[in-house]
């Protein structure tokens, strides 16, 4: 009976595939195979067949997608958190809970180990690696990119073949995808080169925004609380609501990401991604709160977006700071309840309409019509005290400059009544 039992993060995908023969020969160890169902597709078709073909003594396939998007890519969509701007960070939203999904499985099973299948340069080994440090210190993680033999993907390819381990990579196509219901990012091959144009078969779920419908299709988006409920008036759980939302978005080439990106580790890298579903939920979130968050909230929530998706990204779902972050956002998305209309035409996302109950704003305070209530007179005296600050400065300034000795005589402010 072998002496080391390693539960491995199984994808199906090249790495994870050969990875398993290699655990086994390698470490003499007994590998149970773990795969988390976040919502991917064609990594799905046969994995628990293939597992135990490569040489799994079990193999454990858990859906976790109704999780996933709860626990997981709500809170960040309620963050607004998207990573430099451009990536609704799939991939990293997913890292946190199939670690977890680790811890659980090498619980069950007495596991002195678990084993992933990321390179030693890449974001996702950290991602993994300290959630499991935080939810169970005392197992220990292998990595055996960062240690094996292989150099290149057509390398592992080739050790696929001779040891009959089934892989949909080719040497023609070595690209490298994750794929889940919050998105799917693909890397590797002609991708490297951040000069060539992604090819139309590195692209997996959406269309060429070119062979888009040439009419948009519009779609009513309902959130309570910053939380997506409903699309086009009926009310839907989140695996149907964010599938849905994927196929139309991808079905009018929306969703459609190339992004040289930063690294945790320091390096960039170029990443295509399609994330149609995530695309539209953020843009329609952010339009909800701009409706009815109060100015400084959104201004500080807008500040705080930026920090929540570093610390994602960088793997650090299960830290104090996250928590922290947690309490504020869920504090602002209170009154983020109401429906959003978006327009989905050629790759592009609109607002068409937006609406809630809490929606702070006023039609009589912003029409320019006779109907306004502004009180434009009171504007005079708020400008001398909000500039107050900007004219002292530039006083004291050109004084100086032209050599005056003493200051020049400051203005009295008149009040001014405000109606």
């Amino acid at each position: 009976m072998k002496s080391t039992k390693i539960v491995v993060a199984y994808s199906g995908g090249l790495d994870t595939s050969v990875m398993v023969k290699w655990l086994i020969e390698r470490k003499d160890a007994e590998v149970i195979a773990a795969t988390g169902d976040l919502g991917q597709k064609k990594e799905l078709n046969g994995v628990q067949a293939k597992a135990y073909a490569t040489g799994a003594s079990k193999v454990y396939v858990r859906d976790l997608r109704e999780e996933f998007l709860t626990g997981y890519v709500w809170p960040a969509l309620k963050a607004g958190a998207v990573y430099e701007k451009s990536y609704p960070m799939a991939t990293a939203l997913g890292r946190p809970l199939l670690a977890k999904m680790l811890v659980d499985i090498a619980r069950k099973e007495g596991a002195t180990h678990v084993a992933h299948g990321c390179t030693g340069k890449g974001n996702d080994q950290v991602r993994f690696e300290v959630s499991v440090a935080a939810l169970a210190p005392d197992l220990k993680v292998l990595a055996p990119l960062r240690e094996w033999e292989f150099k290149s993907r057509e390398e592992e390819i080739v050790y696929a073949r001779k040891n009959n381990i089934p892989v949909a990579a080719t040497v023609a196509s070595p690209y490298s995808i994750d794929e889940n219901i919050w998105g799917t990012s693909i890397e590797c091959g002609v991708l490297e080169d951040p000069m060539v144009e992604p090819p139309a078969d590195a692209y997996q779920r959406s269309i060429s925004p070119e062979l888009a419908p040439d009419t948009p299709e519009y779609v009513d988006i309902d959130f309570e609380e910053g939380i997506p409920v409903g699309v086009g008036g009926s009310r839907l759980e989140p695996v149907s609501l964010v599938f849905t939302l994927n196929d139309m978005g991808g079905a009018h080439g929306v969703g459609r990401i190339d992004l040289v990106e930063n690294r945790l580790v320091g390096i960039k890298s170029r990443e295509i991604y399609e994330a149609p579903g995530a695309s539209i939920l953020h843009f329609a979130h952010t339009e909800l709160e701009r409706l009815t968050l109060d100015k400084s909230v959104f201004h500080m929530k807008n500040q705080l977006a930026s920090e929540y998706a570093d610390l994602v990204y960088n793997g650090l779902w299960y830290s104090p700071l996250k928590n922290a972050l947690d309490a504020f956002v869920d504090e602002t998305q209170k009154t983020v309840t109401g429906t959003v209309r978006v327009k989905l035409y050629k790759g592009n996302i609109g607002v068409a309409g937006r609406k809630s109950v809490f929606s702070l704003y006023n039609a009589r305070l912003a029409t320019y019509t006779e109907e306004d209530q502004f009180d434009h007179r009171a504007s005079e005296g708020f400008i001398k005290i909000f500039g107050l600050p900007v004219r002292t400065y530039h006083q004291v300034q050109n004084a100086v400059a032209a050599g005056l000795e003493e200051q020049p005589e400051k203005e009295v402010l008149q009040s001014v009544p405000v109606r």
